[in-house]
């Protein structure tokens, strides 16, 4: 996800996936890394996390559980919000986009619009 390190998109995507908040232990167990990670790296890593408004934790027992402060497609949308708003032109960058689409994506807007239904 843009505007995440490569760690924190990880972490993020243990998050998204979860049915439940999860400790420290539980995300580094999920986690899928190509070398091992310490306890005290994802602790970090979480609440970095944290700090930036990507996640809530709440206290279980002595430790914190986390939980996604937003959905992974509204965290997107924020993001898609932001390349909007910092391209200087966001109806030019909207109208390119959509001149550009793949067919899949014009399929997507027009359900999204409406005109499939």
């Amino acid at each position: 996800m843009h505007g995440l390190g490569e760690l924190e998109g990880k972490v993020m995507d243990v998050l998204w996936g979860a049915d439940r908040p999860l400790r420290v232990r539980d995300v580094l167990e999920h986690l899928d890394t190509a070398r091992p990670l310490a306890y005290t790296t994802v602790m970090t890593v979480l609440d970095n996390l944290h700090g930036k408004g990507w996640v809530h934790r709440e206290r279980d027992g002595r430790a914190y559980a986390y939980l996604p402060a937003r959905s992974r497609e509204e965290a997107g949308a924020q993001l898609l919000r932001e390349v909007l708003e910092s391209s200087g032109n966001a109806e030019r960058v909207l109208l390119h986009f959509a001149e550009s689409a793949t067919e899949r994506e014009s399929e997507l807007l027009r359900k999204v619009f409406g005109e499939d239904r």
